[in-house]
């Protein structure tokens, strides 16, 4: 038995001493491993804190709607005999688009016609009887309502006719009509859009944040990806009168010029309205920011205490600083950096308090103010 006790002591030993030796070696090689780094300098990508006025602007995205827009339809039903427009045409107010087939209600009507007149001529005819005193005054009375009703059934008729003539409500730009002539429509079909759409509207949506900011008249600029480059103003003409209890929006409507027609309704557009006086920020990349539980920190650029000849001259010390608006590419920073410093602008997630960095500016990364997406 002592000697099986010697063994398993002596096993265990064994045992204890492979296990502090393999930790022992493994702490040194992370000794050396961090030493090793600790004098190797990271590359980065650098910039100057500048400072630059800014105008706070509102922005949304709103869908563009035509001042005046409807879809040209029939109020009777009737076969096509005719059409006076072709698809994509401007039409003028009053303008006779399309004629329905009327012969029998233009028979009807005549005939009508000719009952109001038989009523007229019955009615002098009896006023004078009347005046002899050859007829009584309910005959006389009868005659005034029956020419009456016989007026009145020539006008309906009339207004029957009419509408078998279809004209365009306002001017405007047609769309594309798929009635042909000889065609039969019911009452209601359509025959085709017509949109009013200079001026244009936007509609454009606002969180409830922003209704101190918004007023009747403020200026807005528009732009769209149709027209890569160019803005579009206008003024906002109405705002609503109640803010979506579900979203927590209000709506906004906006008038902008469209003489040449760029703008089309159903379209969308981006809306940016100023919102108050410029400010002066200090601006920097929006890369240059890194995020973390603490909160929004940067990397400063500062000369290394322990710089040598031949190595490393510059070490980077992390700041918190306090963020403002966006715009771009580019957002301001409100406190933590003065102008003038320099700051890392790629390559943090390398980085730690007080390491060691080499510049590289070769590639910097975005930082437009106003940047355009590019399709490739």
């Amino acid at each position: 038995m002592s000697r099986r006790l010697t063994i398993v002591l002596i096993s265990v030993a064994a045992l204890v001493v492979v296990v502090v030796g393999v930790n022992v070696a493994k702490g040194m090689m992370m000794k050396k491993f961090m030493g090793m780094n600790a004098g190797q300098a990271q590359t980065v990508t650098t910039a100057k804190v500048v400072g630059s006025d800014w105008q706070p602007q509102i922005v949304a995205i709103g869908s563009l709607r035509a001042v005046r827009g409807v879809d040209v339809t029939t109020e009777l039903a009737g076969l096509v005999r005719s059409i006076h427009f072709k698809s994509g045409d401007t039409a003028k107010e009053g303008q006779v688009l399309v004629e329905l087939n009327a012969d029998s209600d233009r028979a009807q009507l005549e005939a009508l016609n000719a009952a109001a007149d038989l009523s007229q001529t019955t009615l002098k005819r009896d006023e004078i009887q009347y005046e002899d005193q050859a007829i009584s005054k309910a005959q006389l009375d009868g005659d005034v309502a029956d020419l009456k009703n016989r007026r009145a059934q020539a006008a309906a008729q009339a207004a029957i006719v009419a509408k078998k003539t279809i004209r365009a409500p306002f001017s405007g730009r047609l769309g594309i009509t798929t009635v042909n002539p000889g065609q039969y429509l019911n009452a209601g079909d359509k025959l085709v859009s017509l949109q009013q759409s200079d001026p244009i509207y936007v509609d454009f949506k606002l969180p409830q944040r922003d209704l101190a900011s918004v007023r009747v008249g403020q200026d807005v600029a528009v732009t769209t990806d149709a027209h890569v480059g160019r803005v579009f103003h206008g003024t906002i003409n109405a705002i609503d009168s109640r803010v979506d209890n579900s979203t927590r929006n209000f709506q906004a409507e906006a008038t902008v010029e469209n003489h040449d027609g760029a703008l089309v309704a159903g379209m969308f557009g981006r809306v940016a309205i100023a919102s108050g006086e410029q400010q002066h920020y200090l601006t920097v990349p929006q890369t240059a920011i890194t995020y973390n539980p603490y909160g929004a920190t940067v990397f400063l650029v500062k000369p290394h205490p322990r710089a040598t000849p031949g190595g490393a001259q510059l070490e980077a010390q992390q700041a918190f600083v306090t963020l403002g608006p966006t715009r771009g590419d580019q957002i301001a920073v409100l406190t933590g950096i003065k102008d003038g410093d320099t700051i890392v602008t790629s390559g943090q997630l390398k980085l730690r308090n007080g390491a060691l960095i080499a510049e590289d500016n070769s590639v910097q990364p975005k930082n437009d103010a106003n940047p355009t997406p590019q399709e490739h």
